[in-house]
């Protein structure tokens, strides 16, 4: 795979009028609109983005009218595949024309968080929620009638071209497809590394993972890969059985049909005592606490992986953690992205990990809306979103 950006009106350093795709009031389809975005500033990377994908992160803030973290208009994606136009003073680790990966989360590689082995928060840039470039706040993007369009997790991939700061950038291996590169800017990677990297599941242990969509079948990946024995799915949709299989779900409860048994109660009878990890992968702490109960005791793990967006606490007994049981959260997989990113491309190309099932739809950037209503009414896990026609675009 090359990649050739030069031409007869280089556009390095001057602003660059694209399509993007617009959030310009909450919960109402994009809008495909001509804007403009600026050259990059220091330490700061314009890419041309070539397929992009839709998280539910992306979903959940969109709905959001109001609140700290609602901005509009803005241009939301944060799960992406691009390719360097140009880059801004003091860029030395890419160059125009690699080929990388913008991801939400940061990794400066100099902050005390950075340099820790014990997790991979980035206290310099700390996860944002703000609508603008994490060094000064203001937005590299412009509509045609000069108003400002807000970023959104650093990446707004839902943009032909965006800018990114150089520490939301990891080169990627050019022999990793672009579409299956994408998968790894976000939610595949969240799962895979919960379960590898963060929790290290042990070969022949018990996971529960509440909540399959696409981060709980990573997960189960991850677990599947882990060589872990049993691996239960816990999920209202009982579709999700069938479709979790090719992931290593070898088990599946759906709480509707419990009846007066609750989900831990089934998985303690289930596991004798309870399952050795237990994975939220929803975003309410009402699961967050089923998963705990659901872990066993002496040394049981839960690991929070969803985002709980309605401000609503996790209650779970002091007396059961007294019992050996913990509860942890990640981010990102536990993943130091320019430093890790790279071993679970080598995973896919040595056959070990699988990302192709992951894909269950593909549109142009002009249909990006259907991949909304893709995701609304369950059919798809990830759909890819190619800014050029789908046929030119692997």
């Amino acid at each position: 795979m090359e990649f050739n950006l030069h031409s007869e009106n280089n556009t390095a350093g001057k602003p660059i009028r694209c399509k993007a795709a617009v959030a310009r009031k909450a919960g109402e389809p994009l809008v495909i609109e001509e804007i403009e975005v600026a050259p990059p500033k220091a330490w700061e990377v314009r890419i041309k983005i070539l397929c992009t994908s839709l998280c539910h992160s992306d979903v959940t803030i969109w709905k959001m009218a109001a609140g700290p973290i609602a901005f509009f208009p803005r241009i939301f994606g944060h799960e992406a595949a691009g390719v360097v136009e140009s880059v801004g003073e003091n860029v030395v680790e890419v160059k125009e024309g690699d080929f990388v990966l913008p991801t939400f989360q940061s990794n400066c590689g100099e902050c005390r968080d950075c340099k820790s082995q014990k997790g991979n928060a980035c206290s310099k840039f700390p996860v944002p929620f703000y609508g603008g470039m994490p060094r000064d706040g203001t937005s590299r993007f412009t509509d045609m009638n000069g108003q400002t369009i807000h970023h959104f997790f650093s990446v707004s991939s839902f943009s032909e071209y965006t800018v990114v700061d150089i520490c939301h950038v990891v080169k990627m291996n050019l022999e990793i497809p672009t579409d299956k590169a994408c998968l790894l800017s976000c939610g595949v990677t969240t799962g895979v590394g919960a379960a590898c990297k963060f929790a290290q599941v042990e070969e022949g242990s018990t996971v529960a993972i509440f909540g399959l969509g696409a981060v709980g079948l990573a997960v189960a990946e991850g677990a599947r890969i882990c060589k872990a024995s049993r691996i239960i799915g816990v999920d209202l949709n009982p579709d999700k059985f069938e479709i979790g299989k090719n992931f290593g779900i070898t088990e599946f409860i759906n709480p509707a049909s419990c009846g007066e048994k609750s989900v831990s109660q089934v998985i303690e009878e289930m596991t004798d005592g309870g399952a050795d990890y237990c994975f939220e992968c929803i975003g309410l702490a009402s699961i967050m606490a089923d998963a705990f109960n659901s872990s066993r005791q002496g040394g049981g793990k839960t690991v929070v992986l969803g985002v709980e967006m309605h401000g609503s606490p996790l209650s779970i007994s002091p007396y059961q953690i007294l019992r050996g049981r913990t509860v942890m959260g990640c981010m990102f997989g536990g993943l130091k992205p320019k430093s890790e990113l790279s071993s679970y491309v080598q995973k896919y190309l040595d056959h070990e990990l699988n990302l192709d099932a992951f894909i269950t739809h593909e549109v142009n950037f002009k249909d990006i809306n259907q991949a909304f209503d893709l995701l609304h009414q369950g059919k798809s896990l990830r759909c890819i979103i190619w800014m050029d026609k789908i046929e030119n675009g692997k």
